[in-house]
């Protein structure tokens, strides 16, 4: 076999897909176990209650083939939490911040992950690593832990070992920083004019730190900034994923790109160009939050692969990545026991580590 046909073969578990429904159409199911797609986000459209989601993870899970996929989901708090009661609701990053308490942070972590083991998510896009630096930011505000580097560090970085305490792995976000931003990234292409210096000093602080506590996903920013790359943002620029985040910051876990539907991208490249570009300037895993899309790119990909516009190896070192972890992490595989998820979700236990935060 090729290394081309190698890459193709490799190229579905860069993707994470979302998709319409309460349960796993034929249509979704053929194209996670043909594609070998690498994982699924889950949105509040794919939730009712628990013993339903746990039922169509199950179904995603019966697609896989050699490793389980990654489940992913934004289960933050305030108003990024997609699966609500009867699941533990949660306080905004800010609440969390303002009890100055990482073992508060850390206990809320616990919560989430058990829940979300509870009915087999095995990913979180949390917590939000930015600091609010621009207290007018629409997109990130109440999302942060707080508004410098110490406090956000040490917030997210007792989350992150929450998370892994309980065995659901957390990815930090958005890298190089969001949280200077005037501009909603799903809807306009945020410009930021912060230095690298500035940068050094304040918002690569609390990455570093996460880090240093075993987090091995970090997600890209949809966000220009000038100092670092005049021409893309930072999802689409080997400066930053590779220059900065690989060699200067030595990280050398999965980097995941944020959603490529989102309008910062989608207003200013082309579907077939974006994916391409995320990849070669070093995005091990794409997001795409409709099943359409994500199908588009992997046949963009696939071709490109053809034409020698991406390299194989590209393709496969980042497969690799993926893999290696689910093996680390993901194996054995245990299917979600719904019986018990029931009892975890929202239990008495739960509601009072929440209560913290609110006294």
């Amino acid at each position: 076999m090729s290394l081309v046909d190698t890459a193709k073969l490799n190229l579905g578990e860069l993707f994470i897909t979302g998709f319409d429904g309460l349960e796993l159409g034929d249509e979704t199911s053929a194209f996670i176990s043909q594609s070998r797609v690498g994982g699924v986000l889950l949105f509040a459209k794919n939730y009712e209650k628990p013993e339903q989601v746990a039922r169509l993870i199950q179904q995603i899970q019966e697609c896989r083939t050699e490793f389980p996929l990654w489940i992913s989901v934004d289960q933050e708090g305030g108003r990024v939490q997609r699966f609500k009661a009867p699941f533990t609701i949660l306080p905004t990053g800010a609440a969390i911040g303002r009890t100055g308490s990482p073992k508060i942070a850390f206990e809320i972590a616990e919560v989430i992950a058990k829940e979300l083991k509870a009915v087999g998510v095995n990913l979180n896009f949390c917590p939000v690593t930015d600091i609010l630096t621009n207290p007018t930011n629409p997109v990130i505000g109440d999302r942060a832990y707080g508004s410098n580097d110490e406090d956000v560090s040490k917030m997210a970085t007792a989350m992150v070992r929450g998370h892994i305490t309980i065995g659901v792995q957390p990815c930090v976000k958005h890298f190089p920083g969001h949280g200077d931003t005037s501009l909603d990234s799903h809807f306009a292409l945020p410009k930021v004019e912060t230095s690298l210096k500035d940068l050094q000093e304040r918002e690569f602080k609390p990455f570093l730190k996460a880090f240093k506590s075993r987090c091995n996903f970090v997600m890209t920013a949809h966000i220009l900034n000038p100092n670092l790359d005049p021409e893309v943002p930072a999802t689409l620029s080997s400066k930053v994923l590779q220059d900065i985040l690989r060699k200067e910051l030595r990280y050398n876990r999965i980097i995941i790109s944020d959603d490529l539907e989102m309008q910062a991208i989608t207003d200013h490249f082309g579907a077939e160009e974006a994916p391409l570009m995320a990849l070669k300037a070093g995005c091990d895993l794409l997001i795409y939050r409709t099943e359409k899309a994500a199908r588009h790119a992997y046949h963009s990909l696939s071709a490109a692969l053809e034409s020698g516009a991406l390299a194989p190896e590209t393709v496969l070192q980042a497969a690799e990545r993926s893999k290696a972890l689910k093996k680390e992490v993901l194996m054995p595989y245990k299917t979600p026991d719904i019986a018990e998820a029931l009892k975890i979700i929202g239990c008495a236990e739960h509601q009072a580590i929440v209560e913290k935060v609110r006294e």
